[in-house]
Order: structure tokens, then sequence, then C-alpha cells
């Protein structure tokens, strides 16, 4: 058919049927071989601080905000003078005096763990583990704090080697409830007073975390 018929040549195409739609030629991927980028140690120590501080920082800004600021007016005051706030009150058997407890606690200064008895009884002089602070509510502080060794296959193993507490959570601690958190502001007189302990400087003040675990009550004899 004399309509439908198309015209070649090598240089160029006439197209006679109006309905004909050439194929479009396809686009082919230019590939450029570029030589590696090398930059000086000075160029280094400049970038890559300022890589680390465009990284976001969710994990410290999660942990921003599960942080709990509570307002000064909403502790209540001990008969000693001291400010305690009972972030959980517990469920449990209540700490009286005379009873024996058994805590985790942790003395917090500015923000830095300075004790914690989650970071106690030491092991071959090298290690530690876990272990609760055991004491009698109201006792004189120390009495508790014996040195009794035994000797096993791991060496010499203090039955009370816990750091020393501040000699404010042995009353502080009276009428807590098994299961209950409480934060307790420490002023010096109250904590390690001019000697100060570990991170906590002479006459500073702290932050006192206590978590009440288990209370055995007196025997009656």
């Amino acid at each position: 058919m004399a309509s439908s018929c198309i015209t070649t040549t090598f240089k160029k195409c006439t197209i006679k049927n109006p309905q004909f739609h050439p194929i479009p030629p396809t686009p082919k991927t230019l590939t450029l071989a570029l030589p590696p980028l090398t930059i000086s140690r000075r160029s280094a120590a400049i970038l890559i601080p300022l890589t680390l501080i465009a990284l976001p920082q969710t994990s410290l800004a999660r942990e921003r905000r599960s942080r709990k600021i509570i307002p000064l007016e909403d502790y209540l005051t001990s008969p000693d003078g001291l400010k305690y706030y009972d972030i959980i009150e517990g469920n449990g058997p209540v700490a009286d005096k005379g009873s024996t407890a058994q805590v985790h606690f942790d003395c917090i200064y500015r923000g830095i763990t300075a004790l914690s008895s989650r970071e106690s009884k030491l092991l071959a002089g090298n290690r530690s583990i876990a272990q609760p602070y055991e004491f009698q509510v109201g006792a004189i502080p120390g009495k508790e704090r014996k040195r009794e060794f035994v000797d096993n296959p791991n060496g010499l193993f203090s039955a009370q080697a816990a750091p020393k507490p501040p000699k404010a959570m042995y009353k502080i601690t009276e009428g807590m409830k098994v299961g209950g958190k409480r934060t307790v502001i420490i002023p010096p007189e109250a904590g390690y007073g001019p000697k100060g302990m570990n991170e906590i400087p002479p006459g500073a003040e702290f932050e006192l975390n206590i978590e009440l675990l288990q209370v055995t009550r007196p025997e009656v004899k």
C-alpha cells in the first residue's frame, strides 16, 4: 500500500504514515573514574568533631526527657530536717526502727553516680557485683560494716564490702515500704562532711536514692 510505506535514508527518516512513532534511543550511562579523596590530618581533626556534632543525639535526648525534675516544694521534711521525696511508695512491709533493711543506694553528685551499692562486694580485688546493703534502721552508722573474710576459689571474699553509705540513710529509711524508692537531699553534715567521698568533694551537698528491697523485723524474746 502506497499510504503506509516508509522511505528511509542513512542520514534521516521520512515518515509518511502519521500513526507510526519511532522508538527513542536508549540513554547511555556515563561512568567517571575519580581519584581517591585524600585529606590532611589537620582537616580530619576538624571534620570529624563536626560530623559527631551533626549526628542526632537520640539516646541523650531520650535520657533527658525520662528524668523527672521534682520541684523543691514537693519534698517532705523529716524530723531531722532532711528533704525527701517518695518516687515510688511501695506496698510491702514498713521499715520500722530496729528492723533490718536491705537496700540499694546511689549517691549522685551533679548528675554523676559517686557511690553505689550496685558496685560492691569486691572479689579477688578487681571485680565487683551488685550486693544489697544490710543495716539496722535507726542504729548507729557503721556498726554493721564488719569484714568477715572467707577463702573461696575466687580468693578472699568480703561479706560487707559495699561503699560506705551516708549516715543519714540509717534514719531516713524509717517509714519506707518494701518496693519503695526515695530520693533525699543530703547536706554535708548528714553526708560525708569535710572529708568527702570519691567524686563527692568535702562539704558538698548531694542526692541520695534509696530502693528498699527487704525488711526483717526483730525477733521478739
